[in-house]
């Protein structure tokens, strides 16, 4: 397994000739999994809206005018009767997102409260904070958490273009936060928001030099939500998207990598080719966080015409195993 990637090198990757790339990928994802499994998460928002921070794709910021709603963190009930909906559909994971820049007091109580259940339901439990003391990481590792979420976004040139009142080195001591007491990482980014390749190219290494890798590396495409400083952004090639996936793959190949935000308006046809170029993670569901997602029902059929099933459940060792 490497941790070396330079930028250089990445940037090759993507200029591949597209069939070249594909082939590459094909063989990383193949090293370490089942070629047609695809591990399916359910995402939750369970405080939506009303966060400080400015970045400037997100609808929950209260810096812009979006048709999100601020709410208050959910009762536990309404919190545990999705997660059960999720299980029957299938979902292996759990994932709670609330819209804050960092938890505190009995709201982080309530949660930790909330992680405990979705364990005691065999389901893995993630959740998604924003930024984490040391000590909040201890107590969330106490709580049972499998997974914690925290993406990089961009790379460390262009994360100035996109946020103004988080670092990227805040970001990244959370990451070490959540390492230290031996959870689970799940951490990618977005493409799509006026990025340079040489940009995205410097996502994926941040990424990839991470020892050990993200065990989940989600790949987000741009949602532009009306309201957003970037909702007249250019839309992304699907092409390039679909290269970042299989440059993902081929750089972290024992990572989980999940076909993300976007994929709603997706056709079939380029969400085959992004399972092609390694994505075997998705969020499953007909929400994420605040934007929509494709239908479970269509996911299903989807994935009886490629003959793609739902990845069981790892279980630790098997976790350590890949990641060795």
């Amino acid at each position: 397994m490497r941790y070396d990637w330079s930028i250089e090198e990445i940037e090759a990757l993507f200029a591949l000739p597209f069939n070249d790339l594909m082939f590459r990928a094909q063989q990383a994802h193949r090293a370490c999994f089942d070629a047609n499994e695809v591990q399916l998460s359910t995402l939750l928002s369970i405080k939506t809206g009303g966060c400080p921070e400015d970045c400037k794709y997100c609808p929950q910021s209260s810096r812009y005018t979006t048709d999100v709603e601020s709410e208050l963190l959910m009762k536990k009930d309404e919190v545990m009767k999705a997660a059960r909906i999720a299980k029957e559909k299938g979902a292996s994971r759990f994932c709670m997102g609330a819209a804050w820049r960092e938890p505190k007091g009995r709201a982080f109580d309530l949660v930790l409260d909330m992680i405990r259940e979705v364990k005691a339901m065999d389901m893995e439990a993630c959740a998604t904070l924003g930024m984490l003391t040391a000590e909040q990481a201890a107590k969330l590792k106490a709580a049972g958490l499998d997974y914690y979420n925290h993406n990089l976004d961009t790379d460390p040139e262009y994360y100035k273009e996109i946020i103004s009142t988080r670092t990227y080195e805040e970001r990244l001591d959370t990451l070490k936060n959540v390492r230290a007491e031996g959870m689970s990482v799940c951490c990618g980014g977005i493409v799509g928001m006026g990025e340079s390749l040489r940009n995205r190219a410097g996502m994926i290494a941040q990424l990839a030099r991470m020892s050990p890798h993200p065990e989940s590396v989600p790949i987000n495409m741009l949602v532009k939500v009306a309201g957003t400083p970037m909702q007249d952004l250019d839309d992304l090639d699907p092409f390039d998207f679909i290269r970042t996936i299989a440059v993902a793959r081929i750089t972290m190949p024992s990572s989980h990598v999940r076909l993300s935000a976007g994929r709603e308006v997706m056709n079939e046809q380029m969400q085959a080719l992004c399972f092609l170029a390694g994505a075997n993670s998705i969020f499953y569901g007909e929400k994420l966080l605040t934007t929509g997602n494709q239908d479970a029902e269509k996911d299903q059929q989807l994935f009886a015409r490629l003959g793609i099933r739902p990845e069981e459940r790892p279980t630790p060792s098997s976790r350590r195993m890949a990641n060795a």
